[in-house]
């Protein structure tokens, strides 16, 4: 249960509730309650029951699936004011999680029951349309993906990933080549051999754990070579 006082800090996450009828900022006192999750904490595992859904505060979740082979991909993220798409099938829909869904930074996070989620959906317009609006933007990422993933080749979409972390003049990016194969769903030895491309090629240079920007110019021809 939240205080009155709570929604001068919701507000700016959720502004929809400043203007929402007074029925659902009720419901939502009474019902949502509000709690801290430190960074590398599961949110969910593929096949869990969601009783809850969280929408943060603060901090970012990071939501992946994970092939039999091991191989991950990133499906999307989210951060303050947003919400997992996913449970809120899960939940709309009575289905198990699909994914998986781990806390990257820490987080406060509003968490609301399931079965009041469902409710409000159907009983308040307001929270409605905050939910439809945030499965319509999060569909638009998730397509995104797909389309990258199905159509556009893996040395194209590593360029377009390091020069959306890299800028001229930028410190070093501190990742490995396992994390940036988890984020684009491929093997860690298919980008260590792209890596090693584009360092022989003059475009980065690469140390432990690290990879530093040398032409950016370059990097972005190889990003729209695909």
């Amino acid at each position: 249960m939240l205080r009155d006082s709570d929604l001068k800090r919701i507000v700016p996450a959720l502004p929809f509730l400043a203007g929402a009828p007074a029925n659902l900022v009720r419901d939502f006192l009474g019902e949502a309650s509000i709690c801290t999750i430190p960074a590398c904490t599961q949110i969910f595992m593929e096949g869990d029951e969601c009783r809850a859904i969280a929408i943060l505060l603060s901090g970012a979740v990071r939501v992946f699936k994970v092939s039999e082979t091991g191989r991950e991909i990133t499906l999307y993220r989210f951060d303050r004011g947003e919400s997992c798409i996913l449970t809120a099938n899960c939940i709309l829909g009575n289905h198990q999680f699909p994914a998986i869904a781990v806390v990257e930074r820490d987080a406060e996070a509003i968490v609301i029951p399931a079965t009041a989620f469902r409710d409000w959906v159907n009983r308040y317009e307001a929270w409605r349309s905050y939910v439809f609006n945030l499965l319509s933007r999060r569909l638009a990422t998730v397509m995104a993906v797909v389309d990258e993933v199905a159509f556009r080749r893996m040395d194209a979409r590593i360029a377009d990933f390091l020069s959306r972390r890299l800028a001229p003049g930028s410190p070093p990016l501190r990742i490995t080549h396992q994390e940036v194969a988890a984020e684009l769903g491929t093997s860690r030895e298919v980008v260590s051999r792209i890596l090693e491309d584009f360092a022989s090629s003059g475009l980065i240079e690469t140390g432990r754990g690290t990879i530093r920007l040398l032409d950016h110019a370059g990097l972005m021809r190889r990003m729209r070579s695909a």
